[in-house]
């Protein structure tokens, strides 16, 4: 399960993402009219878990955006992300970082430089300088994902489940 960490505001640069057309957005274009941005570390296409992660998030984005900014990033190219983003039926706001350290650079990639899924939350001040407050990392079982704590009730439990991309 992932770990809560919040430390002491951290100054972040604006990173610059691609989105589905190739076009740059920064890291502060993300705020819109809030102060605070939710932002998921996906792995992308190829991980079936944090597809269901997703699916969970586009379910309550009204929710979320009503008091908080929120973005999808992945290391996966702006013509992938679109063509599965428009399978999944998702709403939010997805981005690339596949050209850029951030993934990196927030300690959500392993050491052969492959993504891990978690999630950060940046602040912006008045004079638009963007800190990192808090983050965590998602894993089976984790709070992010109602999907567990329902199966957790069943007498079979969770054990040897996986989610799937499809269930037909």
């Amino acid at each position: 399960m992932g770990f809560i960490m919040k430390f002491k505001k951290e100054l972040i640069a604006n990173y610059s993402f691609k989105d589905f057309n190739n076009n740059n957005v920064y890291l502060s274009d993300l705020f819109n009219d809030k102060k605070e941005l939710l932002l998921i570390h996906n792995m992308g296409k190829q991980c079936p878990y944090c597809t269901m992660w997703a699916d969970g998030f586009n379910g309550v984005l009204k929710h979320l955006e009503d008091k908080v900014s929120f973005a999808v990033i992945s290391k996966d190219s702006p013509k992938i992300q679109k063509e599965f983003y428009l399978k999944r039926r998702w709403k939010f706001k997805m981005l690339s970082a596949k050209d850029n350290s951030f993934m990196k650079d927030m300690g959500f990639e392993n050491k052969k430089g492959g993504p891990l899924p978690g999630v950060s939350v940046f602040q912006k001040n008045k004079e638009g300088k963007i800190f990192r407050v808090a983050k965590d990392e998602f894993d089976i079982g984790d709070n992010y994902c109602i999907v567990w704590h329902f199966f957790d009730l069943l007498p079979s439990g969770s054990k040897d489940w996986e989610p799937k991309f499809d269930y037909d």
